[in-house]
């Protein structure tokens, strides 16, 4: 699976012109598209941040989508967006949610990775990490991401509420300062959004 993801940043008062725009287009847009597997659109209303991540069943289909529709995503983002990055992701670990009712959020931590040590630290998240946050009380689906030639990666983690997602601070700082601990990854940033939009496909 392979995920096409943007990091939009801009003027907070313009962000929920895009955000209302994006809820009303993106999802026709790209579910017609061949290979789509979902999306996500999650915000931080008050830096002024938002991300979305479309899921494909191959590197094809990621491709061939983007040619038709970054057209029409630089238009829908036009209105807020001062930077954008797009960014492109192989699945290494999904544990995708079955659903997600309104309310809920997401966590985003962000690093970089030895390529030498990539299956392991994949082993690592999939066989430890998952599992255990599988456990905590409001967890829906978490997911490592690879970009292994830039030597980049991330992992999500959803939950139900802000509530939840707040209960689980301590207990995901203690995984993720073993996964570092263990040697071939350098943390670079840790973030938290509002999920505005979810389509999470039965297909998928």
């Amino acid at each position: 699976m392979f995920v096409r993801t943007v990091y939009a940043t801009g003027d907070p008062a313009a962000l929920d012109q895009a955000l209302d725009g994006l809820r009303a287009e993106a999802v026709g847009l790209l579910a017609p598209q061949p290979g789509y597997r979902g999306f996500g659109l999650f915000a931080d209303r008050q830096l002024g941040i938002l991300t979305l991540g479309s899921w494909w069943e191959s590197a094809e289909a990621e491709r061939d989508s983007d040619e038709r529709l970054r057209g029409r995503r630089a238009e829908l983002l036009a209105p807020f967006a001062g930077t954008v990055t797009t960014d492109v992701w192989e699945a290494v670990v999904a544990a995708r949610p079955v659903k997600a009712g309104p309310g809920a959020w997401f966590r985003l931590a962000r690093f970089d990775f030895d390529r030498a040590q990539g299956d392991r630290i994949a082993a690592a998240f999939r066989e430890q990490a998952l599992p255990a946050m599988q456990r905590l009380d409001g967890f829906l689906g978490g997911s490592m991401l690879f970009s292994v030639e830039d030597e980049r990666g991330s992992v999500g983690g959803l939950f139900e509420s802000r509530a939840a997602l707040v209960a689980s601070r301590g207990a995901v700082a203690g995984a993720r300062a073993r996964a570092v601990g263990a040697g071939g990854v350098t943390l670079r940033s840790l973030e938290e959004f509002e999920a505005v939009v979810l389509d999470l496909p039965k297909h998928a």
